[in-house]
């Protein structure tokens, strides 16, 4: 079973996408988006997910009708946010707000993950102290949220990422893994060799830009995802 529905915070609205099991009371795993706004592939993460047994929702952080068609418009959603993390945050917490209240799910066993964007947007969710389960961010952005100097993280972290990503470059990394490890979190970062951002994305074929799909990156990834999911939801 899958649909669409809106949920608001703050007089916005925003539309989001639930595939759920057959099971009723199964755990809720939250997919935030990539830089373009929820759409085609953030949907089939979440029918996945519930072919897996768990409630697959698909967020959204710019707000119904809101979604970008090149990299000009995309960029134009994402930069804002980028820049008032307190802003972005505050939407995240109102799609965990309103995974909280999902009907015949298991709301005490959530889970996010999320893509590029969605990646930051998901460490962000850690960021934030959310009392959730675990995050997982692919090929994600790790710049960290300035409005959040010491974090205090209770989420569980797996990070997936291409080691060739020009947008999260080596440096970048080890800032990351020291700022999980001075909040006190229990992450894992797992690095893939001559791939590039974007790998699970099928369509992203712009090597000049730093962007390549990687079947083996993107296999590997999500197979270790549902051994991370099956650890902290079980």
């Amino acid at each position: 079973m899958s649909e669409l529905f809106d949920y608001s915070a703050n007089g916005k609205t925003y539309e989001g996408y639930l595939a759920k099991p057959e099971s009723e009371n199964a755990p809720i795993v939250l997919i935030a988006h990539a830089w373009a706004g929820q759409g085609a592939f953030e949907r089939g993460i979440a029918d996945q997910l519930a072919a897996l047994g768990y409630v697959g929702f698909a967020v959204d952080v710019y707000g119904k009708g809101r979604r970008g068609a090149s990299p000009e418009e995309n960029e134009a959603l994402m930069t804002p946010l980028l820049e008032d993390r307190a802003e972005l945050q505050s939407r995240l917490a109102a799609a965990l707000d309103t995974a909280r209240r999902m009907e015949n799910a298991d709301t005490s066993r959530i889970a996010a993950i999320g893509y590029c964007f969605g990646g930051l947007c998901v460490l962000d969710i850690a960021r934030m102290g959310a009392n959730i389960k675990g995050v997982v961010s692919f090929h994600g952005l790790f710049t960290p949220a300035d409005n959040i100097p010491k974090p205090q993280i209770r989420a569980k972290v797996l990070a997936l990422h291409g080691w060739d990503d020009p947008m999260a470059k080596p440096d970048t990394v080890l800032a990351l893994s020291e700022e999980l490890t001075r909040a006190g979190a229990d992450w894992q970062l797992h690095a893939f060799g001559n791939t590039m951002h974007a790998f699970t994305n099928k369509q992203a074929n712009m090597p000049e830009m730093g962007m390549a799909y990687s079947a083996d990156a993107d296999r590997r990834a999500w197979q270790l995802m549902i051994n991370f999911l099956k650890e902290v939801l079980t």
